[in-house]
């Protein structure tokens, strides 16, 4: 089953209010399904030095499924962000756990000693030289890319800018339709692909644009600099909702108490039971995948918030599809905070998560 943008009921009072204290059971989701506290990984978001800000943006983005890009010097601790990231989502419903073992199946990827649905959210990672044929799918008779053995779970590309540029503009149905779809002479493919695209990337070929304070210098030229993050284009970070900078800390030994990944599950946790009950009669799951009337309904701005908003894109330039993303963005948030409207300190939080729509890209 493909699960796509669903229209709400006819126009009826934006806020909707969720009693937490009776989420306590979700039809669609079996008791097996509900992830255990401790456990689910060896590797845990306490190992990681201090960049709670980070922590933040990733709680968020698990919350929502939002497509979130981490860019900083080598050695931030931008790939172990990442890859810890599975450990924060919840467990596939019955529903989707069925989806992702029939891709599998389809792709050939499930072992022969394999019984029963896949219950992991997928996480797949590519390497950079992958080709765009087995990243969308292909093949006489088409089987499954990475973008579809990712649905329901998380695609990662490591250094994103390392990737060709052809082969990275073929995420542009995927992330804006949960869908492949892949044409041949006789018949027209098609597989859904709807994930959580995580990717990190350096600020510069050398990697030590900004990283003021320290001994090593960025040696590239702005020609250099522009030719590097021009293999990312305009059409392709619209579509990516989180944009955040991983810095250098600036004294290692003196970090606070770091969060780990069971508190950052619990957050998650809550806000994807608030957007079960919300969506329970829609065909969707995530605040991501709000759109039209929905969208209007459920992540309705006030006055106020739709002024801050308006002068926001009108500042940066930002596009219609940067507003729909800002807008369930600040959702997500929202439901992370147990609020049912969303005010301007949302709207705020989401903005600045656009980090890279407020530094200038040279298109070639």
């Amino acid at each position: 089953m493909i699960v796509g943008t669903g229209t709400a009921a006819q126009d009826k009072p934006p806020v909707l209010a969720v009693d937490l204290e009776h989420l306590k059971y979700i039809p669609r989701y079996s008791d097996a399904a509900i992830p255990a506290a401790d456990g689910l990984m060896k590797e845990d978001y306490s190992d990681v030095l201090g960049q709670n800000h980070v922590k933040r943006a990733l709680t968020i983005a698990a919350a929502g499924m939002h497509n979130i890009v981490l860019m900083g010097p080598p050695g931030t601790g931008k790939t172990m962000l990442i890859k810890r990231l599975p450990g924060i989502l919840p467990s596939l419903s019955d529903s989707e756990s069925l989806e992702v073992t029939k891709i599998f199946s389809a792709a050939g990827k499930l072992k022969d000693t394999h019984s029963g649905l896949l219950r992991s959210r997928p996480f797949r990672s590519p390497h950079h030289t992958i080709s765009g044929a087995g990243l969308i799918g292909g093949g006489g008779i088409p089987k499954p890319g990475e973008v579809s053995l990712a649905h329901r779970g998380i695609l990662f590309l490591d250094e994103l800018p390392e990737f060709s540029r052809n082969v990275l503009e073929v995420l542009r149905q995927p992330l804006e339709d949960g869908l492949v779809t892949i044409s041949r002479a006789r018949a027209a493919f098609t597989f859904p692909a709807r994930f959580l695209l995580a990717c990190s990337m350096n600020p510069c070929s050398c990697g030590y644009l900004g990283n003021a304070g320290t001994h090593q210098r960025c040696t590239c030229s702005p020609a250099r600099i522009a030719q590097y993050r021009a293999k990312i284009s305009g059409p392709l970070l619209d579509r990516i909702d989180m944009q955040v900078d991983v810095p250098r800390p600036k004294e290692w030994n003196e970090q606070g108490p770091s969060v780990s990944s069971a508190e950052m599950r619990a957050e998650v946790n809550r806000a994807q039971l608030i957007q079960a009950e919300r969506y329970k009669d829609l065909p969707i799951s995530w605040n991501s995948e709000l759109s039209g009337a929905a969208l209007r309904r459920y992540a309705y701005l006030n006055k106020e918030s739709s002024q801050l908003l308006h002068g926001i894109l009108e500042s940066l330039g930002l596009s219609m599809r940067a507003h729909d993303r800002i807008i369930k963005l600040a959702r997500t948030i929202a439901d992370l905070g147990g609020v049912s409207a969303i005010s301007s300190a949302h709207l705020a939080e989401a903005v600045q998560y656009r980090n890279l729509d407020r530094q200038v890209f040279t298109e070639e």
